[in-house]
């Protein structure tokens, strides 16, 4: 196991601003942001990360993943000079490459000090946990609007409709401390604990069933991208309320048996 070759490792010295750090005995994979001295994250970074997550996410023998910055800054966003000559399709695109985390199926932990802004706190929202000391600041400063999208969606969720507005129509800061208090993140710790805060939050997810885990991410997820419920005669909400209920039932079903779990999308055919 020691001497195993792992695919994403292969992609490292071609990965653009950013390693990944592998550990099989730990059952986790560490996804380490480092381009000095504010880990900008430029367009082929954003495709590449989320090469890497399809990559992790496909390995058994990764159970959590950590995403954090080598520095005092998480990430300061997106390199501007990038974004002149971007079309609106583009953008669209770059901001499904950031989501990545919220489609791997495994739990994925933001570790965030210092400048955590703009594409770097896309990245930090598609996480399925955040942790944050005194030093971190969040912020969505002025974006061109297909590209503020995917993280609004996730702030009106976790915070609603109103704070989402104040945070990205002010483009205000949030510091750590009140992004725990509003629930964008979901852990606060002093600076100098940021690591084994992170190691322990890792530790105690692999003692979980990492069956389990997936089916109520998938279930969240897919209540989270449910369409909000308008009226009696809106239907869907409520049918994809039941196929989230259906999916994981027959999860939890399959887990207990010990057996592969089996779907049926709507038109009848295997998921």
């Amino acid at each position: 196991m020691a001497n195993r070759i792992f695919p994403v490792q292969k992609m490292q010295p071609d990965l653009d601003g950013f390693r990944v750090e592998v550990n099989a005995e730990a059952a986790r994979a560490d996804i380490v942001l480092d381009r000095p001295s504010f880990n900008l994250i430029s367009m082929i970074q954003r495709e590449q990360l989320s090469a890497v997550f399809d990559m992790l996410d496909k390995d058994s023998t990764i159970q959590v993943i950590v995403v954090r910055a080598a520095g005092e800054h998480f990430s300061r966003g997106s390199d501007v000079e990038e974004w002149v000559e971007t079309s609106p399709r583009q953008l669209s695109r770059l901001a499904w490459t950031l989501s990545a985390p919220s489609r791997c199926s495994k739990p994925v932990i933001s570790a965030n000090r210092g400048y955590c802004f703009g594409a770097g706190f896309e990245l930090a929202l598609a996480c399925d946990f955040r942790i944050v000391t005194e030093t971190t600041l969040y912020a969505l400063p002025a974006q061109a609007e297909a590209s503020l999208a995917g993280p609004a969606r996730l702030l009106r969720t976790m915070v609603g409709v109103g704070r989402a507005k104040d945070i990205v129509m002010r483009s205000r800061y949030i510091r750590g401390a009140q992004a725990y208090d509003w629930g964008i993140a979901t852990e606060f710790v002093v600076d100098s604990e940021l690591e084994s805060a992170t190691d322990s939050l890792v530790k105690e997810l692999q003692t979980l069933s990492s069956p389990a885990q997936r089916a109520a991410k998938r279930v969240l997820n897919e209540i989270e991208e449910a369409p909000p419920l308008l009226g009696a005669e809106n239907k869907e909400p409520g049918r994809r309320s039941d196929d989230c209920h259906r999916r994981f039932s027959e999860e939890g079903d399959a887990l207990n048996h010990k057996r592969s779990a089996f779907f049926m999308d709507k038109d009848n055919a295997a998921a």
